[in-house]
């Protein structure tokens, strides 16, 4: 007979299974859901517009796609309708539509009755990629971290609702200050992650104290280098569409961003600390000390390396951009990579500070644990 963890087990796999055919399903079926017109496309003809004299210059290659599409939804749903689509080479603000593709299109009121529909793509419909990216995110994550993996979807998913409500909060009540939204987020998000995921006992407790702490000194050194310099260096042009103080978004945005690679580096040692003493709980504080600097100074550089790329990686498409244009080096860099680098400094002046903050916040619960013992 099945014992009762076995039952559970069995449980979880099917609502899991339910809710993966549920969501195919819906995300296949939704397209009365959505108030602007969806067409499918049936038949593609493509022009080149590019002139003999642009194509020796290396310039990009000029399209021009004839579509043939099928309303799927609304009350024009079945019938045709002719786009046309522009896009270069370089993809770099347009692209290629294949048939197949759906698009979220808007149709030309004038059409004359009993002749297929007119319109213009507004943009390309994506919800069944982004599905699937959702779930094999969420297969890995159970399939390596087993319950733990799964709550870390629901503290991903809750700091995901939280985030939006703040700054939704944010856009209502901009009195209140981003900035201040931001720590108190900041606070819950820490809370409610490394709680769900490790649990209530000390390591954890030391793991919150070291993130936020990391977190709020590294945005306490960001914030004063900012005022000592009055910015200069930073190109807030990126952010010039804002109706908000630039200087406040770009803090706020420092701020959760220099959370995730802190909160990684506060558990690790405090994990690591935790591990050592209930392997050898004759083992000395100085060697608890000595061991945990030697751990600290190993991760540091991958995680600062990993702040870096991740925050630089967004600018190449843009980077790329200016130099095919022929923009100087000194321009493109300070355009596109001074504000993702200001982060990423941030950021890593939090990892580096949170490795003697976890490392004696986790030794004060060790000795608070031996005094008990």
């Amino acid at each position: 007979m099945l014992n009762k963890l076995t039952y559970k087990q069995i449980l979880f796999y099917i609502i899991i299974a339910l809710c993966f055919v549920t969501s195919v399903v819906f995300v296949n079926q939704n397209d009365s859901f959505y108030e602007r017109p969806i067409a499918k496309v049936t038949k593609t003809k493509l022009e080149d517009q590019t002139e003999m004299q642009d194509m020796h210059k290396n310039k990009d290659r000029l399209f021009t796609q004839h579509i043939i599409a099928r309303i799927k939804n609304g009350e024009k749903k079945g019938q045709l309708i002719h786009l046309t689509n522009q896009y270069s080479s370089s993809g770099a603000n347009d692209q290629e539509y294949h048939v197949g593709n759906e698009l979220f299109v808007s149709i030309d009121k004038n059409t004359k009755e009993n002749k297929d529909l007119t319109g213009s793509i507004i943009d390309k419909k994506r919800d069944k990629q982004l599905l699937a990216v959702v779930w094999i995110f969420i297969f890995t994550l159970l399939i390596v971290g087993k319950k733990q993996g799964l709550f870390s979807i629901i503290s991903l998913g809750f700091n995901a609702v939280l985030l939006s409500y703040a700054l939704d909060l944010y856009r209502h009540n901009p009195s209140i200050g981003l900035t201040f939204i931001c720590c108190i987020s900041i606070i819950i998000f820490t809370a409610i992650s490394l709680l769900l995921v490790n649990g209530f006992n000390e390591k954890t407790y030391a793991a919150i104290a070291a993130t936020l702490l990391g977190t709020f000194i590294s945005l306490f050194i960001a914030y004063a280098v900012m005022v000592l310099t009055s910015g200069k260096g930073l190109r807030f042009e990126e952010m010039q569409y804002l109706t908000r103080p630039y200087q406040t978004v770009f803090m706020a945005g420092v701020c959760i961003g220099s959370l995730g690679a802190v909160m990684d580096v506060a558990i690790t040692m405090s994990s690591s600390i935790f591990g050592l003493y209930e392997e050898n709980n004759a083992i000395s504080i100085k060697a608890l000390k000595s061991s945990g600097m030697e751990i600290g100074k190993d991760i540091m550089g991958a995680m600062t390396n990993i702040l870096f790329f991740a925050y630089i990686s967004g600018a190449i498409p843009m980077m790329v951009l200016y130099f095919k244009n022929d923009s100087p080096i000194g321009f493109t860099l300070s355009m596109n990579i001074s504000l993702e680098l200001a982060r990423a400094l941030a950021g890593g002046i939090g990892i580096v500070l949170t490795i003697p903050l976890g490392l004696y916040t986790s030794i004060f619960f060790v000795k608070r644990k031996k005094a008990r013992s």
